[in-house]
């Protein structure tokens, strides 16, 4: 037996080693990026593309209308990012032969229609927007497992990031920014010692603790934007049964906004007024019914999260309570909302399961 050389052997092995674990990169490398995406990848490239390709004619009719330059710059900003992640997302799904969304067009907008909002609504809009991108996009993360969606979901919230802070800095500037309540700050941490911290429906109730405050104040202003977006919307539409139920949305978005401002003036603490001086008199419509329809329900679905989002951070009972109640009211309007784009054949459908008991009976 001839004797063995341990050097010789050990870099034979390190050197079979290297080339195996080199070929296994190269192949992953190869194959990652054709594995199927998943019903969540699908679903969030396609919600993307969609509320991408209504940004998109959004920003290019304020684009039109904008007079302050600096104003002007950051819609530039949020045109050319919703832009780059209509194209990322046709990319990925054309490379998968996966059917691209028919979302929005040009046939959606009109840019030479008279202006319908002011520029401050303007910033207020991008802000506001960015704000449910970041949500969104922040939950959406964790549920991507392909490397070039998740890289392409991660680059959104760079964008959104850096475009949030951009407007932030120009209300801030503009002395448009409205900031939250103040609260004193305490001397101590303390504990709750009793249970009626979390009572609120009868006899003396706590103050608001900060988490509330937060919630109360950040759900006001959904609903002032809101209110001003469907005032608009109300103005140009021109179907009949939209209008009315833009008209709805808008005197539901006022109510909220007076029930939840009532809760902090309770605790002389100040609430965002209902600010309308931003819409135009306009009469022309700008966008199509059927884009505004579905901006109306993103909208309204992007307030019954940040609803539920109130509710967890709650303890006072009586809140709580309002919440549940205002909730159900806005769910019965998204739900009007989604008939409404079904009967007007607007509604374009989520790609979705296979129908297995269709697939077993359905013949050749």
């Amino acid at each position: 037996m001839l004797p063995v050389n341990m050097h010789v052997l050990h870099d034979y092995w390190q050197n079979k080693s290297n080339t195996f674990l080199q070929g296994a990169t190269t192949n992953m490398a190869k194959t990652e990026h054709n594995i199927r995406l998943t019903s969540s990848e699908i679903g969030t490239l396609w919600t993307t593309y969609m509320m991408e390709t209504m940004s998109v004619c959004t920003l290019t009719y304020f684009l039109e209308k904008v007079e302050d330059v600096q104003i002007e710059e950051n819609l530039k900003q949020a045109l050319s990012m919703s832009k780059d992640h209509v194209q990322t997302i046709a990319d990925i799904f054309h490379h998968e032969n996966h059917p691209l969304p028919h979302g929005f067009t040009e046939d959606d907008v009109i840019p030479t229609a008279p202006r319908l909002f002011s520029d401050t609504y303007f910033l207020y809009y991008i802000h506001h927007m960015t704000k449910i991108a970041l949500h969104n996009y922040g939950m959406i993360l964790p549920n991507m497992a392909r490397s070039d969606v998740a890289n392409f979901i991660s680059t959104c919230i760079a964008d959104s990031t850096q475009l949030y802070n951009t407007v932030r800095k120009l209300l801030l500037n503009k002395g448009l920014y409205i900031r939250p309540p103040y609260i004193s700050t305490p001397e101590d941490i303390d504990f709750v010692q009793k249970p009626g911290f979390l009572t609120g429906w009868l006899g003396d109730r706590r103050p608001l603790h900060a988490i509330e405050i937060n919630h109360l104040f950040t759900n006001i202003q959904t609903n002032v934007i809101g209110r001003m977006t469907l005032i608009g919307f109300s103005q140009v539409c021109q179907s009949e049964d939209v209008r009315e139920y833009f008209i709805r949305g808008r005197d539901i978005s006022g109510k909220h906004a007076e029930v939840m401002s009532s809760i902090l003036i309770e605790d002389k603490l100040p609430a965002p007024k209902l600010w309308d001086d931003s819409v135009m008199d306009s009469r022309s419509a700008p966008f199509s019914d059927k884009l505004m329809a579905v901006h109306t329900g993103i909208l309204t679905y992007g307030g019954i999260g940040n609803y539920g989002d109130g509710m967890a951070g709650s303890t006072r009972r009586d809140i709580i309570a309002q919440y549940t109640r205002l909730m159900g009211e806005v769910m019965k309007y998204a739900e009007d909302g989604a008939n409404l784009l079904i009967q007007h054949a607007w509604m374009e459908q989520v790609p979705q399961a296979d129908d297995r008991d269709e697939l077993a009976r359905k013949k050749d």
